[in-house]
Protein backbone atom coordinates (compact mmCIF):
# COMPACT_ATOMS: atom_id res chain seq x y z
CA UNK A 1 0.00 0.00 0.00
CA UNK A 2 1.14 3.51 -0.45
CA UNK A 3 2.07 6.01 1.99
CA UNK A 4 -1.39 7.91 1.00
CA UNK A 5 -3.17 4.46 0.94
CA UNK A 6 -5.34 5.82 3.92
CA UNK A 7 -5.75 9.42 2.31
CA UNK A 8 -6.80 8.21 -0.70
CA UNK A 9 -8.97 5.71 0.27
CA UNK A 10 -10.93 8.21 2.43
CA UNK A 11 -11.12 9.97 -0.66
CA UNK A 12 -12.86 7.48 -2.53
CA UNK A 13 -16.93 7.25 -2.63
CA UNK A 14 -19.14 4.30 -1.53
CA UNK A 15 -22.31 3.76 -3.18
CA UNK A 16 -24.62 1.03 -2.03
CA UNK A 17 -26.52 -1.25 -3.75
CA UNK A 18 -25.13 -0.11 -7.11
CA UNK A 19 -24.97 -1.38 -9.78
CA UNK A 20 -27.69 -4.13 -8.32
CA UNK A 21 -28.69 -4.37 -4.46
CA UNK A 22 -26.06 -6.14 -1.98
CA UNK A 23 -22.71 -4.73 -3.95
CA UNK A 24 -20.67 -2.03 -2.66
CA UNK A 25 -19.15 0.55 -5.56
CA UNK A 26 -16.14 2.23 -5.31
CA UNK A 27 -16.26 5.54 -6.92
CA UNK A 28 -12.98 6.62 -8.36
CA UNK A 29 -14.77 10.21 -9.23
CA UNK A 30 -14.16 12.37 -6.09
CA UNK A 31 -10.40 11.52 -6.13
CA UNK A 32 -10.07 12.41 -9.55
CA UNK A 33 -12.08 15.76 -9.35
CA UNK A 34 -9.54 16.52 -6.08
CA UNK A 35 -6.34 18.15 -7.09
CA UNK A 36 -4.41 17.51 -4.54
CA UNK A 37 -5.76 13.50 -3.84
CA UNK A 38 -5.26 13.20 -7.56
CA UNK A 39 -1.41 14.07 -7.71
CA UNK A 40 -0.84 11.89 -4.73
CA UNK A 41 -2.22 8.97 -6.20
CA UNK A 42 0.39 9.40 -9.48
CA UNK A 43 2.81 10.04 -6.91
CA UNK A 44 2.04 6.87 -5.54
CA UNK A 45 2.59 5.12 -8.61
CA UNK A 46 5.49 6.87 -9.79
CA UNK A 47 7.62 7.04 -6.46
CA UNK A 48 7.14 3.12 -6.55
CA UNK A 49 8.05 2.78 -10.07
CA UNK A 50 10.54 5.47 -11.18
CA UNK A 51 13.78 3.05 -10.20
CA UNK A 52 12.51 0.08 -11.98
CA UNK A 53 13.70 0.62 -15.60
CA UNK A 54 10.18 0.46 -16.77
CA UNK A 55 9.95 0.42 -20.58
CA UNK A 56 6.12 0.97 -20.94
CA UNK A 57 2.90 1.22 -19.03
CA UNK A 58 0.20 -1.08 -20.59
CA UNK A 59 -3.32 0.41 -19.32
CA UNK A 60 -6.24 -1.43 -19.16
CA UNK A 61 -9.82 0.26 -21.15
CA UNK A 62 -10.81 2.14 -19.92
CA UNK A 63 -10.72 3.69 -16.65
CA UNK A 64 -6.94 2.62 -15.92
CA UNK A 65 -6.07 5.14 -18.70
CA UNK A 66 -6.67 7.47 -16.11
CA UNK A 67 -3.90 6.41 -14.28
CA UNK A 68 -2.01 5.04 -16.73
CA UNK A 69 -1.03 8.18 -19.26
CA UNK A 70 0.34 10.49 -16.64
CA UNK A 71 2.40 7.95 -14.95
CA UNK A 72 3.76 6.91 -18.49
CA UNK A 73 4.52 10.59 -19.24
CA UNK A 74 6.86 10.83 -15.47
CA UNK A 75 8.33 7.79 -15.90
CA UNK A 76 9.45 9.05 -19.44
CA UNK A 77 8.47 5.72 -21.22
CA UNK A 78 5.57 4.40 -23.55
CA UNK A 79 1.65 4.16 -23.32
CA UNK A 80 0.17 1.04 -24.84
CA UNK A 81 -3.82 0.76 -24.22
CA UNK A 82 -4.90 -2.70 -23.92
CA UNK A 83 -8.56 -2.32 -25.51
CA UNK A 84 -11.62 -4.18 -25.57
CA UNK A 85 -12.63 -6.00 -28.70
CA UNK A 86 -12.55 -4.16 -31.66
CA UNK A 87 -11.39 -1.06 -30.67
CA UNK A 88 -7.58 -1.02 -31.97
CA UNK A 89 -7.50 0.15 -35.84
CA UNK A 90 -4.21 -2.28 -36.42
CA UNK A 91 -3.11 -5.90 -36.37
CA UNK A 92 -4.27 -7.27 -33.00
CA UNK A 93 -3.57 -10.33 -30.36
CA UNK A 94 -6.53 -11.39 -28.50
CA UNK A 95 -7.29 -13.01 -24.81
CA UNK A 96 -10.15 -13.94 -23.89
CA UNK A 97 -11.51 -14.27 -20.07
CA UNK A 98 -14.02 -15.14 -17.86
CA UNK A 99 -16.80 -12.81 -16.26
CA UNK A 100 -19.40 -13.81 -13.49
CA UNK A 101 -21.92 -13.50 -16.51
CA UNK A 102 -20.27 -14.46 -19.90
CA UNK A 103 -16.69 -13.52 -21.13
CA UNK A 104 -15.28 -10.72 -22.57
CA UNK A 105 -11.90 -10.73 -24.64
CA UNK A 106 -8.83 -7.68 -25.06
CA UNK A 107 -6.52 -6.82 -27.37
CA UNK A 108 -3.55 -5.68 -28.04
CA UNK A 109 -1.77 -4.28 -30.94
CA UNK A 110 0.80 -7.05 -32.33
CA UNK A 111 3.51 -4.92 -32.59
CA UNK A 112 2.99 -3.15 -28.85
CA UNK A 113 6.36 -4.28 -26.94
CA UNK A 114 9.73 -5.25 -28.27
CA UNK A 115 10.85 -8.92 -26.81
CA UNK A 116 11.95 -7.87 -23.07
CA UNK A 117 10.62 -4.94 -22.92
CA UNK A 118 9.90 -4.35 -19.09
CA UNK A 119 5.65 -3.76 -18.52
CA UNK A 120 3.85 -2.52 -15.98
CA UNK A 121 0.32 -2.98 -16.19
CA UNK A 122 -2.13 -0.28 -14.41
CA UNK A 123 -5.66 -0.47 -14.08
CA UNK A 124 -8.50 1.34 -11.21
CA UNK A 125 -9.67 -1.43 -9.61
CA UNK A 126 -8.73 -5.24 -9.10
CA UNK A 127 -12.02 -7.42 -8.30
CA UNK A 128 -11.74 -11.35 -10.10
CA UNK A 129 -8.57 -10.46 -11.56
CA UNK A 130 -9.80 -11.44 -14.79
CA UNK A 131 -8.84 -8.57 -17.23
CA UNK A 132 -5.67 -8.10 -15.26
CA UNK A 133 -4.88 -11.56 -16.14
CA UNK A 134 -6.03 -11.65 -19.87
CA UNK A 135 -4.06 -8.37 -19.87
CA UNK A 136 -0.74 -10.28 -18.29
CA UNK A 137 -1.27 -13.54 -20.74
CA UNK A 138 -1.10 -10.89 -23.39
CA UNK A 139 2.24 -8.85 -23.19
CA UNK A 140 4.07 -12.12 -22.15
CA UNK A 141 2.46 -13.79 -25.57
CA UNK A 142 3.97 -10.33 -27.21
CA UNK A 143 7.44 -10.80 -25.45
CA UNK A 144 7.15 -8.25 -23.14
CA UNK A 145 7.90 -9.39 -19.48
CA UNK A 146 5.24 -7.93 -16.44
CA UNK A 147 7.05 -6.53 -14.16
CA UNK A 148 4.19 -5.54 -11.69
CA UNK A 149 0.24 -5.48 -11.78
CA UNK A 150 -1.06 -1.99 -10.36
CA UNK A 151 -4.14 -0.48 -9.53
CA UNK A 152 -5.66 2.35 -7.43
CA UNK A 153 -8.43 -0.44 -5.71
CA UNK A 154 -8.01 -3.79 -4.81
CA UNK A 155 -11.16 -5.81 -3.28
CA UNK A 156 -9.87 -8.55 -1.96
CA UNK A 157 -12.60 -10.70 -0.91
CA UNK A 158 -13.26 -11.28 -4.09
CA UNK A 159 -9.78 -13.10 -4.54
CA UNK A 160 -8.40 -11.35 -7.78
CA UNK A 161 -5.62 -10.44 -6.24
CA UNK A 162 -5.07 -13.73 -4.83
CA UNK A 163 -5.40 -15.40 -8.27
CA UNK A 164 -2.86 -12.81 -10.17
CA UNK A 165 -0.20 -13.45 -7.45
CA UNK A 166 -0.62 -17.28 -8.03
CA UNK A 167 -0.38 -17.15 -11.35
CA UNK A 168 3.42 -15.60 -10.56
CA UNK A 169 2.82 -11.69 -10.70
CA UNK A 170 3.31 -8.95 -8.38
CA UNK A 171 0.46 -6.72 -7.03
CA UNK A 172 0.77 -3.55 -5.66
CA UNK A 173 -2.69 -1.47 -4.74
CA UNK A 174 -2.56 1.92 -3.45
CA UNK A 175 -5.93 1.08 -1.62
CA UNK A 176 -7.75 -1.67 -0.59
CA UNK A 177 -11.37 -2.23 0.83
CA UNK A 178 -13.21 -5.04 2.25
CA UNK A 179 -16.67 -6.09 1.69
CA UNK A 180 -18.09 -4.65 4.89
CA UNK A 181 -16.12 -1.56 4.79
Amino acid sequence: MSIYGDYIKSVIRTVPDWPQSGVNFRDITPLLQNRSAFRKLIDSFVHRYQEMGIDAVAAIDARGFIVGAPLAYELGCSFVPVRKKGKLPFRTISETYTLEYGEAEVELHSDAFKRGDRILIVDDLIATGGTMLAAAKLISRSGGQVVETSTIVDLPDLGGSQRIREAGYGVFAVCSFTEDE
